[in-house]
């Protein structure tokens, strides 16, 4: 129905007008036809999932906000500080050149239990400043998921095994999330 409904009005309006609106009508079909939905429309349901098979499956979110179920059927967070199951965790940015790079760093990482997973994604272009000039290279980051206490020797892994010069390593604090998720990060690396 909704990609019928695309379609109807694509012919409307001009091409240049549905970019900038699709992500109107993304935000309308997860809040007005529920996310189960949208993902029947989608061609497969496995951008759902995560890549790390230890995770736990993707999880049903629900229109807590907006419907009129039982609080105990939402999804349940926690925040970090006060639970004893987890630890203070990190999210590490690190972009590699090629695929094969990400996969031998990310395989090193999670061998000596700097990280519970990394994930690797595909398809970027970093446009940067280096040596007084302007370059554009293709690129993909990895996603890594571990103890904030790990980022010193994260960061020394990372310079040691990486071929860039000055490789990107930049961290970003988890404030909460899944109890389980966190529990199974601070489990999955080394002290």
């Amino acid at each position: 129905m909704a990609s019928s409904l695309f379609f109807r009005a694509s012919n409307l309006v001009s091409s240049a007008t549905i970019r900038r609106r699709i992500p109107l009508l993304g935000a309308f079909c997860v809040l007005g036809l529920g996310f189960p939905s949208l993902c029947s429309i989608l061609p497969s349901s496995s951008y759902l999932k995560t890549s790390c098979p230890q995770s736990p499956h993707f999880v049903h979110i629900e229109r807590s906000k907006f419907s009129t179920q039982s609080a105990d059927k939402t999804v349940q967070a926690v925040k970090m500080e006060g639970n004893s199951n987890i630890v203070p965790s990190i999210v590490v940015y690190v972009t590699v050149p090629n695929r094969e790079a990400g996969r031998k760093l990310a395989g090193s990482i999670v061998k000596e239990k700097l990280a519970a997973c990394v994930n690797i994604v595909p398809g970027l272009e970093s446009v940067y400043l280096w040596e007084g000039k302007i370059n554009s290279d293709p690129e993909e980051m990895l996603i890594i998921k571990t103890r904030q206490s790990l980022l010193e020797a994260l960061t020394e892994h990372v310079k040691a095994n990486h071929e860039y010069d000055v490789p990107e390593v930049i961290a970003l604090p988890i404030t909460g999330g899944s109890p389980q998720y966190l529990e199974w990060l601070k489990n999955s690396t080394r002290d």
